[in-house]
């Protein structure tokens, strides 16, 4: 569609446009958005309370239970930077309602796989749909949220995966026991496919395209950018050119870190917490939810505190950005204080702190895509530092796994956990630069 830019916001606003109340659709946008990732995580997390069922039922060996659980991983990881191209190339708008229906789709029928290859081969398609939902939610945040409003929105939509880590659980664990487990995965499958259908009908890549949008959003959300940009997809440079530039080192080394010891929290929390603190079961549970969702409260508020410190003209961009990721991280430095705390109690808080620590900061990660890629690149910057962050993900269990079965303690692998958050502080301080768009040059193509 040919987007119209009319001659009052290319001369800015006008007095009637300043008075004008502004729409709010961008907040409905980051809502869907949200829900994308809340939905997301359920999916991914759904496996895990059926294992033991499914171990049972197709008499899989534990080595094979464990190929299947990473099997998400293998496609996940290996496709950000795909997905974000594909992004930025097509629109968010159908890469991100495909990929949410077809990973839907993945989980609904794992219900009826018929033993270990095929379960195999449905949690590499679910990864295969699933590494487009960062990707994308970054690009619409470039599109749809000023800068002042991009660490909000980043915060909103993330904090969807600490709702979907809490809540997975519980709820999948009720529906097991009133249907079975193939019901239940048909149940969660249906809950994207009733989202991508409302997300094509209300979702617009442009926001000058969407009917809701009033000039006073529109002129809001542009900020001084021409809609022109928006027909615009040619993309600058070469994916692999981006890595001639420091931030978006700084970028995916930060992140990184960050996730190894975000992802402790989803594979070895608790098991911290029955064998090392000697919680129950039913202890354990309750504990194991409580740190994701102070963080899913903390990350919302951190994000939305850093774009009004933004706003204010006080700090610059940099300086705003690299302030919340700093003292975000070092929150999340209080994992090795656990190792110590006698008390457990204390122990959960420290872990409370750690968990809402990496939160803060990653309302700034998601935010510094739509800040530093080059025009029509957002999505595919955010592909690449998310796919570098997911090795963390893969790395971190196995390194502390390692640890705790050489040590016999948990200890040791919280405090190296705590030291990769030290260098993960002086990489941002550091190695991230002035926060700004990637100047294209010639020579950068």
């Amino acid at each position: 569609m040919k987007i119209e830019q009319s001659p009052q916001h290319a001369a800015g606003l006008t007095i009637q446009q300043t008075q004008q109340r502004k729409s709010r659709v961008r907040w409905w946008v980051a809502a869907m958005m949200w829900a994308a990732i809340a939905i997301n995580y359920i999916d991914r997390t759904v496996l895990s309370a059926a294992a033991p069922h499914i171990q049972s039922e197709f008499a899989l060996t534990p080595f094979q239970m464990g190929i299947v659980l990473s099997a998400f991983f293998w496609s996940y990881a290996l496709l950000q930077l795909p997905a974000g191209y594909l992004a930025d190339k097509y629109g968010q708008k159908k890469t991100l309602g495909l990929a949410v229906v077809w990973w839907s789709l993945a989980t609904a029928v794992t219900g009826i796989a018929t033993g270990f290859k095929s379960i195999v081969a449905l949690r590499v398609a679910l990864g295969v749909g699933e590494a487009a939902a960062y990707p994308s939610n970054a690009g619409i945040a470039a599109k749809w949220f000023p800068k002042s409003e991009r660490a909000t929105v980043g915060g909103i939509f993330d904090s969807g995966s600490k709702f979907g880590g809490a809540i997975a659980l519980p709820l999948i664990a009720y529906l097991i026991s009133v249907f079975d487990w193939k019901v239940t995965f048909a149940i969660i499958g249906s809950m994207g496919v009733v989202w991508g259908a409302v997300w094509f009908w209300f979702f617009r890549d442009s926001p000058a395209d969407h009917k809701g949008v009033n000039a006073a959003e529109l002129a809001h959300i542009m900020d001084g950018v021409s809609t022109a940009d928006y027909e615009n997809k040619v993309m600058p440079m070469k994916w692999y050119a981006l890595l001639r530039h420091r931030n978006i080192w700084a970028m995916c080394i930060g992140f990184f870190m960050i996730n190894y010891n975000s992802y402790f929290f989803i594979t070895w929390l608790p098991s911290y917490l029955v064998k090392e603190r000697g919680m129950s079961l039913m202890q354990m549970g309750m504990a194991a939810a409580l740190p994701m969702i102070v963080a899913m409260v903390v990350e919302v508020f951190a994000g939305w505190l850093s774009d009004r410190v933004y706003a204010s003209g006080k700090l610059s961009l940099t300086a705003t950005r690299k302030l919340f990721l700093i003292v975000g991280l070092l929150m999340a430095s209080s994992i090795g204080f656990a190792a110590y705390a006698e008390s457990v109690t204390v122990a959960v808080i420290l872990l409370c702190v750690a968990k809402s620590g990496t939160t803060v900061a990653a309302s700034q990660v998601w935010a510094l895509p739509g800040d530093v890629a080059p025009k029509n690149m957002t999505s595919m910057v955010a592909g690449l530092q998310n796919s570098v962050s997911n090795m963390g993900g893969v790395v971190g269990p196995i390194v502390t796994g390692f640890i705790v079965g050489t040590y016999g303690s948990f200890n040791l692998a919280l405090l190296f956990s705590a030291g990769l958050i030290v260098l993960a502080i002086l990489n941002y301080a550091f190695l991230l630069g002035e926060v700004k768009r990637i100047d294209v040059t010639p020579a950068a193509t």
